[in-house]
């Protein structure tokens, strides 16, 4: 597994949303993704119990930040990316709140892909009242 060092513990240290995504960025970081595998790990009951334990304990907002709600497919991010061993050897960083963070699917590949920050719209509290 490509362990970067980094943990949710380490990342609520960081107080907003621009520094929580600067510290998990993946953009230009070596690894490759268990795609032939991954998709029976995230269809098993052991996974989907622990992605709502997350969804849960974050409060389906985005990084965990109050205000930041996620509208929409709440995706459950490995904060250190898996690997194929990873998941063959069911490893613990499978399922390990430190390895987890709720996300959105732009943050997730903004995280992984990197899209220049011009593109990307921060969210604010309250920016989906519809009146």
């Amino acid at each position: 597994m490509a362990d970067f060092g980094l943990s949710y513990s380490e990342m609520l240290q960081f107080d907003n949303f621009a520094e929580r995504l600067n510290y998990l960025s993946l953009a230009g970081k070596s690894h490759e993704s268990p795609r032939s595998m991954s998709n029976k790990f995230y269809k098993s009951e052991a996974w989907i119990q622990c992605r709502e334990t997350i969804i849960r304990r974050d409060l389906g907002s985005e990084f965990g930040l109050e205000g930041h709600d996620i509208s929409g497919l709440i995706i459950v991010h490995h904060i250190n990316p898996l690997s194929e061993e990873d998941i063959v050897s069911n490893s613990y960083k499978l399922f390990d709140p430190e390895n987890l963070i709720s996300v959105s699917i732009q943050v997730h590949n903004t995280i992984h892909y990197g899209q220049p920050k011009d593109d990307f719209v921060e969210r604010t509290p309250g920016d989906t009242k519809l009146w």
